[in-house]
């Protein structure tokens, strides 16, 4: 049986050790924290996504613990539509549309079609020899295992935007560069009022929202600023951006606990990678091709990745169809996003309205133009053979 190792315990790497378990592999996924990630956020499915989770036989699994949504679109602060369609709409077109649940909730599905003895948590690799496929590890805590190797016919490095993998492989790569946005996350208990799938658009400014099963709201808000900025209260940075804009915005910001507001800079690729694997190792997710959240993709993506992969391997091809098959998409959807990312930056209110104005005559001209501009996002589907259950051959 061919051995694959796995580096990083989030999504992609959850997803692609599930994934070559079903063509067969023995897999190990190695973890640096002590535990699984337990984000206090949400996470959107998107139609292409659930295609691949449904070859994993987890597709309904994830429907069933997600709340589908209803009318989505682009607002402004007042309130007012600039362009929407509904899940309706989107199902008639894809076949699916997107459903929202939490992120630890998919980590913890992930984990147990994984299988907990497949698992090591608390271990830091600290080297991987494309070559042999040999991945050195050490413990990433005092009471964590000790120091030692592992050698396995495919490594998967799923170890994020920032990837020391990535760095390894290739050193000459410029690496992420910041979008020149901060991201505010959130979760916060149902107001009484209307809460619907929407991002408004203003003058640098974003903010998300969607409801969750359970009676909880995702939010997430982004703005302009410099990278590395340290704010002492998060919520009251919220508060002030955000003053003045419809409901339920005020309300979830009232309600929302500080604690559960997380910030990060948003960093992407302005380079794609030459290829995405080098001799045994296969890079996958953010490791591979970091984009901004406009498109709410970057996980998406990831779980492809995992899907196209363990199919591409399990047919007995090299790594090369891997790359062939993952980097021109990847690139083409990280830079859509970072385009979006950049109309959502215009502050001069001039531009602001001319770019409202504009998405709002599209709109009303070609009712469907916001689900036609995602058809090659969300038209995807997986590799046929994906998740037919046939052994692997090894990667050559």
């Amino acid at each position: 049986m061919p051995e694959a190792v796995v580096i990083g315990g989030g999504v992609g790497g959850l997803t692609a050790g599930v994934a070559l378990r079903r063509r067969g592999w023995d897999v190990t996924v190695l973890e640096r924290a002590g535990r699984l990630e337990n984000v206090g956020s949400g996470f959107v499915i998107a139609a292409n996504a659930l295609r691949a989770l449904d070859t994993l036989g987890l597709g309904d699994r994830v429907r069933e613990l997600s709340r589908v949504q209803g009318e989505v679109g682009i607002r402004r602060p007042n309130g007012r539509w600039l362009v929407s369609t509904t899940e309706d709409r989107a199902r008639e077109r894809y076949g699916d549309s997107m459903v929202l649940l939490l992120r630890a909730t998919l980590i913890g599905l992930l984990a147990e079609a994984l299988g907990g003895e497949r698992l090591r948590l608390g271990v830091e690799v600290t080297g991987v020899d494309p070559d042999t496929g040999t991945v050195r590890v050490s413990p990433a805590r005092p009471e964590g295992a000790g120091a030692g190797e592992l050698r396995a016919d495919l490594v998967v490095a799923a170890d994020g935007i920032h990837s020391a993998t990535r760095r390894a492989l290739f050193p000459d790569h410029p690496g992420p560069v910041y979008s020149g946005v901060t991201a505010w996350r959130g979760l916060a208990p149902r107001p009484d009022v209307m809460v619907s799938s929407t991002e408004t658009w203003g003058r640098g400014l974003v903010f998300g929202t969607h409801l969750l099963a359970g009676d909880l709201v995702y939010f997430y808000a982004t703005d302009l600023s410099p990278a590395g900025a340290v704010h002492a209260d998060e919520r009251e940075e919220l508060l002030r951006r955000f003053a003045g804009w419809h409901e339920p915005i005020p309300a979830l910001l009232d309600a929302v606990e500080p604690e559960r507001i997380l910030r990060n800079d948003v960093f992407s690729f302005a380079t794609p990678l030459p290829a995405f694997h080098r001799g045994r190792v296969a890079l996958l997710g953010d490791a591979a091709h970091p984009m901004t959240p406009n498109l709410g993709q970057g996980a998406c993506q990831a779980v492809e990745d995992a899907v196209v992969l363990a199919h591409v391997v399990g047919e007995g091809q090299g790594l090369a169809a891997y790359t062939a098959a993952r980097r021109d998409r990847t690139a083409a959807i990280t830079g859509s996003a970072m385009s979006i990312c950049r109309a959502t930056q215009v502050r001069n209110p001039v531009v602001v309205g001319l770019r409202d104005a504009g998405m709002a005559l599209a709109s009303r001209l070609r009712s469907d133009l916001m689900l036609r501009s995602m058809d090659a996002v969300l038209g995807w589907r997986p590799p046929a053979s994906a998740g037919n259950g046939r052994g692997p051959a090894g990667p050559a």
